[in-house]
């Protein structure tokens, strides 16, 4: 199965920079590639960010830079409701920079590029918050200017690496569609029991085949996949509402009280009553 890939921009041969501004309710997991670099800036969003083989929580102010055919996805918890998901995306092509990539001056930023192959994740991204939210609201050589400025102070700090040096672009191509169909419905029926079958029926695999390719797409197994959508719905519910724990463990798919206990102190390291007192 090939991949499906991301069209930026309709025309081929075209030198692309585009940057735009979004504001959505939640992010859906939508596990795709495409062949522009991608800068991408949550403003005020946290959830769960997959990037080749990583899988991280991100908090407001995530900041990665993404080489070209690097799958990734973000995604957030649907069900949180009057949550509001701002953030900034800045796609360009590598010819962007073919007429003076090869000057001494932009060595850095070439090297940048370079080690953004597996994601670039930085650290502290205040610096460059306001040039990144005006981007969007830039035309013509000022666009490109700012992004040449931004690019060139990110080449001066140390970005962690996100996915493995030994991870394979091929074979994950291949695996896009397939992922997208399982992770969407564990985001929207996660509250449910859903059992390996049911999801490898999903995709029409066998069980030992579906737990083999889950756990090399996303880094994780299909057990603790879910468990981390579910924690991070009772970890809004603890904090936005005043409803019982025990509530809050069936409404976010546990069957037991005592399970859910266990998965999220050993997820969070506290106990659903400690995190929310310790909100509150």
């Amino acid at each position: 199965m090939k991949a499906e890939l991301e069209k930026i921009v309709p025309g081929e041969g075209k030198t692309i920079l585009v940057a735009y501004r979004m504001n959505l309710p939640y992010l859906e997991y939508y596990w795709h590639h495409h062949p522009e670099y991608e800068l991408t800036f949550k403003i005020n969003v946290s959830g769960k960010r997959i990037v080749g083989d990583s899988y991280e929580r991100f908090k407001p102010g995530d900041l990665v830079l993404i080489g070209p055919d690097l799958p990734h996805t973000w995604v957030t918890n649907r069900k949180e409701k009057n949550k509001q998901c701002d953030f900034v995306v800045v796609q360009f092509s590598n010819s962007l920079f073919n007429s003076f990539g090869a000057l001494a001056e932009f060595e850095r930023i070439k090297r940048l590029l370079q080690n953004s192959k597996h994601g670039l994740h930085f650290k502290n991204s205040k610096p460059f918050k306001e040039k990144i939210l005006g981007l969007p609201e830039k035309n013509g050589v000022e666009k490109l200017t700012d992004l040449i400025w931004i690019l060139e102070q990110l080449s001066k700090q140390k970005g962690r690496k996100l996915a493995s040096a030994d991870y394979d672009f091929s074979q994950a191509n291949g695996r896009e569609q397939r992922i997208n169909k399982v992770c969407n419905y564990l985001e929207q029926h996660f509250s449910k029991p859903i059992g390996i079958d049911e999801a490898a029926k999903i995709i029409n695999i066998s069980k030992s085949a579906f737990c083999k390719f889950f756990k090399r797409t996303t880094g994780k197994t299909f057990s603790d996949y879910l468990n981390e959508i579910r924690i991070g719905y009772a970890c809004y519910q603890l904090l936005e509402t005043d409803k019982p724990i025990a509530n809050i463990a069936r409404s976010a798919g546990f069957e037991s009280v005592s399970y859910f206990n266990r998965v999220f102190t050993k997820k969070k390291n506290s106990t659903p009553r400690e995190f929310r007192n310790e909100a509150a």
